[in-house]
């Protein structure tokens, strides 16, 4: 059985920045610079374009001297054939932008527009992500997800990943971290925001940010406008 409306959500973050330092982003997605083209680069790619989707577990850097947007895709796989990122393709260019300008009905259809039609997640996985999104510090362990899943513990581990993109470990740590960049993004402090999610602390939280944003909490939500 499969949950016909994705459980998987859709974060959008702006920030400021002349850079992202070298970083693997945890799930697809796309950026666009929003004062000048930018370049997600490797050291044997550069990848040029005002909007850009981005393979997720590729380690790159991206130049932007400016403000930018990105907006995540939880439990997407990647839409495209390239093996580092593309420009948006024209026909969803339009539909890029109204999701980035934060309409959560274009988000979904950008979404659709990309899984074509093919993103299910098994009933029981979706319940899953929904209670660990509803309470980023859950403690839930392998035990109590096997038991959600009524499957073995080495097979609700499989079926996880399967469904999600990402291991279990990842991906509640993936939850955790965008739950604490939305409260930042909404003015909370830092610490506040990071022992919210379940961080051990600030620096915690700031080296989760670095890897997975390739900058700090601070910079990654400096533009509220």
């Amino acid at each position: 059985m499969t949950d016909r409306q994705s459980p998987f959500a859709s974060s959008l973050f702006p920030f400021v920045a002349s850079n992202l330092a070298p970083h693997r982003n945890p799930v697809t997605c796309i950026l666009a610079g929003l004062d000048r083209p930018l370049a997600v680069c490797t050291q044997a790619e550069r990848i040029e374009g005002d909007i850009v989707v981005i393979r997720p577990g590729i380690e790159h850097w991206v130049e932007i001297n400016g403000r930018a947007k990105v907006l995540y895709f939880d439990g997407l796989e990647f839409p495209l054939t390239t093996v580092l990122a593309a420009r948006v393709p024209r026909e969803v260019a339009a539909l890029a932008i109204d999701a980035l300008a934060s309409s959560s009905g274009a988000q979904e259809e950008l979404r659709a527009r990309f899984s074509r039609g093919q993103e299910r997640c098994p009933a029981a996985v979706a319940r899953t992500i929904n209670a660990i999104a509803q309470d980023p510090m859950t403690r839930m362990n392998q035990g109590e997800l096997a038991e959600r899943l009524r499957l073995g513990r080495t097979q609700a581990m499989r079926a996880f990943k399967a469904a999600a993109g990402m291991t279990f470990r990842a991906f509640k740590r993936w939850t955790a971290l965008c739950a604490a960049t939305r409260q930042i993004a909404e003015g909370q402090l830092v610490r506040t925001a990071a022992m919210d999610a379940g961080f051990a602390d600030t620096a915690h939280l700031t080296r989760t940010f670095r890897t997975a944003f390739g900058t700090t909490p601070t910079l990654a939500t400096a533009d509220r406008r």
